[in-house]
């Protein structure tokens, strides 16, 4: 019962579903405020889902199953690397070997399953999205990973978040580095690019694809991905806060740190263009993977 309750309430899925919905509120708030407008109220993100839920589920002729069953997978995976991180902060101890792997493999879920869905709905502009996304996943992967592994070298190997955070609050934030900061600077680029923001919005495009990956998608299956993308906006910032500032995670430092976090966010949403799929494969295989590299080579050297 005790381990249901932290998947469906806290820290799962209930409590990281409403803390996505307030941080998607929050950026629309200051994207509104920064082009002179009033912005949505705080419950607009919330009775956007309700709304949804009481649309009409309208299914492409010829689609296959996975167009309905894709939106739950990548549900599933945000659950549980939200219960996974949340439990790692409650008690560190009670973390399992290799969890931050596992993690790893969970956080590309979400995006998959946007793929998938896209692909089985059978609508041309819906494979032009869903083509995007998988060479942004590309581009994005490598240097994603490559900036965890400088932290791994940096904690001395350890690949338990638990002992990630343990580490910290002996040694001190890895944030406080060479490689620690330029491990961040990278992490910043490749979140912003796996909750689907600006620059990187490619995917769905609306003024060029009218949606992309989620166009045909409506009523329960659409909501499930706008929870999907919440909670992504939720556990994203969380593991970076996790891996670089480790420290102190008491729950009013570690408040300030993940709105520090959704501030950066959405000042680059709102200061930058949106590229063209070439440029930010190029961004990715370029510039963010050489310093993703030279992260790495610093945390060999100890700095």
């Amino acid at each position: 019962m005790k381990s249901l309750f932290s998947y469906l309430i806290f820290p799962g899925f209930l409590f990281s579903a409403c803390v996505g919905l307030m941080a998607g509120w929050f950026d629309r708030k200051v994207s509104a405020r920064l082009q002179w407008r009033i912005g949505p109220p705080w419950h607009q993100n919330f009775t956007d889902i309700i709304k949804l839920l009481g649309k009409e589920v309208i299914v492409p002729k010829g689609s296959q199953l996975t167009f309905l069953l894709s939106p739950y997978l990548g549900l599933i995976a945000a659950v549980l690397v939200a219960t996974g991180l949340g439990r790692s902060i409650i008690s560190p101890l009670a973390s399992f070997s290799g969890d931050l792997i596992v993690v790893l493999y969970l956080l590309t879920i979400p995006a998959v399953a946007l793929i998938i869905g896209a692909s089985a709905s059978r609508n041309p502009l819906a494979s032009v999205g869903a083509s995007r996304e998988m060479k942004l996943v590309l581009g994005y992967e490598l240097p994603f990973i490559l900036s965890i592994i400088a932290l791994i070298i940096k904690s001395k190997g350890v690949i338990q978040i638990g002992q990630v955070i343990i580490y910290q609050s002996i040694f001190g934030s890895n944030f406080f580095s060479l490689s620690g900061a330029l491990a961040f600077l990278v992490i910043i680029f490749c979140m912003q690019a796996k909750l689907g923001l600006s620059p990187f919005e490619i995917s769905e495009a609306e003024q060029e694809i009218m949606g992309g990956t989620l166009i045909e998608y409506s009523g329960l299956p659409l909501a499930v991905f706008k929870l999907t993308k919440a909670i992504m906006l939720y556990t994203l910032p969380l593991f970076v806060i996790i891996l670089f500032f480790g420290r102190d995670l008491s729950s009013v430092f570690l408040i300030a740190k993940y709105l520090m976090l959704i501030l950066i966010i959405v000042l680059i949403k709102n200061t930058n263009p949106r590229l063209r799929i070439d440029q930010a494969l190029k961004f990715f295989w370029g510039p963010v993977t050489l310093s993703a590299l030279i992260a790495v080579g610093l945390a060999l050297l100890g700095r």
